[in-house]
């Protein structure tokens, strides 16, 4: 009897490592928990899927039974503030790109939770690459795109994967529609099609929270929820003028916003930081050109020298491979002048306050989501290799 429980008992032990469900002990030689100053010979204990323990070596004892990783370097999971992954697949071919509807200009009642693919190769991609945490869905070149979502780069169908269904609804402003879309042709078209839309959804809404509410409208359930500040409006914008058109249509109709993109952020500093709307910066690397034509490679330093909060994104990618990586761009953003602690908390627990999750993920605290990252050297170096990424406390 005793022979058949020691064999069950080896047998669950070997299952819970091989799956990636035993509990962990994670040593670093540093360890960024992005909640405080960085921890030399560091340790981070794994129970059930979350953090249990955090702390230096001589301080966290780590039990007998738990399995053990080490790194030169260990971080919380990055968050990758905007891309258009899962919708827009690696093949770029009319099957696997979800990411933009044309057949209209705006269409806010669009769900990325209905076209987000969650077994996609570049989902598995940014996963190696540290990425834990995505804020994905439709893209830009449409004046509404869509609705966004985020999830975890783990799991194999979007239920496993989703943490919010619906966060954000995708404008774009200025010069930058596809030319699948043929209107609006103009900046000023575009405004006025979208404050007319607002209208009518302020309208909506009022007889929503009335006792007797309209009959149902997809698109106008999505703009009410913004008007209501359940949705938030990420507005891809780049050059000077429209990111101030940006501002000003917030402040008429008074919806949350993020500026997304915002190459030319640093001709309009001061505007930026009075709306006290946030950033999702362009990555450092994309192609200067067209209404982007202006970007720099140190915008990340200017936004956090103007005390402007902002987060990391690779945003949309239109050639193969489809995807930026984050970790890579914030690092040409360090080479430019960001400090790289502060890069690392803009890779981390400050994305994770910009998209509403920080309760969960972002730093590496106790009762949080076993998001971790390790490296065999400085993640900014370019030779450096990730070596193991932990999500929800199992080892991809």
């Amino acid at each position: 009897m005793k022979t058949i429980i020691t064999i069950l008992t080896l047998s669950i032990s070997l299952f819970l490592v091989s799956s990636g469900f035993s509990q962990i002990a994670v040593k670093a030689g540093l360890l960024y928990t992005s909640n405080g100053d960085p921890i030399e010979n560091g340790v981070v204990l794994i129970k059930d899927g979350k953090i249990d323990r955090v702390g230096a070596e001589g301080s966290v004892r780590i039990p007998s039974d738990y399995r053990v990783l080490e790194a030169a370097v260990v971080t919380p999971g990055l968050i990758d503030a905007h891309t258009v992954v899962g919708l827009a697949g690696h093949l770029n071919q009319p099957h696997d790109q979800d990411q933009l509807e044309t057949s209209s200009a705006i269409q806010p009642e669009l769900r990325a939770i209905d076209a987000y693919n969650a077994r996609e190769e570049l989902v598995g991609y940014l996963r190696s690459m540290g990425v834990t945490t995505i804020h994905t869905g439709h893209g830009p070149g449409a004046l509404i795109s869509g609705q966004t979502m985020i999830v975890k780069t783990s799991g194999e169908t979007v239920n496993e994967a989703v943490l919010n269904p619906s966060k954000m609804l995708a404008f774009t402003l200025g010069n930058m529609m596809d030319s699948d879309i043929k209107k609006p042709g103009t900046r000023s078209k575009g405004i006025a099609m979208l404050r007319e839309n607002l209208i009518k959804a302020q309208q909506y809404l009022d007889k929503r929270n009335s006792n007797n509410p309209a009959t149902k409208d997809l698109a106008m359930e999505a703009l009410a929820d913004l008007l209501d500040g359940k949705l938030t409006a990420m507005v891809t914008v780049h050059r000077a003028h429209d990111i101030m058109t940006a501002i000003r249509l917030q402040k008429e109709f008074g919806f949350p916003m993020v500026i997304d993109g915002a190459a030319e952020a640093y001709l309009v500093l001061d505007e930026i930081k009075e709306s006290g709307h946030p950033v999702f910066v362009h990555p450092p690397m994309m192609r200067a050109s067209g209404q982007a034509k202006n970007a720099t490679m140190n915008m990340a330093a200017t936004l956090y020298e103007a005390d402007i909060s902002f987060a990391f994104q690779s945003g949309f990618e239109g050639y193969v491979p489809k995807t930026r990586v984050i970790l890579f761009e914030a690092a040409i953003a360090v080479a430019h002048g960001l400090d790289p602690e502060i890069a690392i908390q803009k890779l981390t627990i400050d994305a994770a306050g910009l998209l509403g999750i920080s309760d969960q993920v972002g730093s590496l605290e106790r009762g949080k989501d076993a998001d971790l990252v390790l490296y065999n050297g400085d993640p900014f170096e370019y030779l450096t290799q990730v070596t193991n990424v932990i999500i929800n406390g199992e080892v991809q």
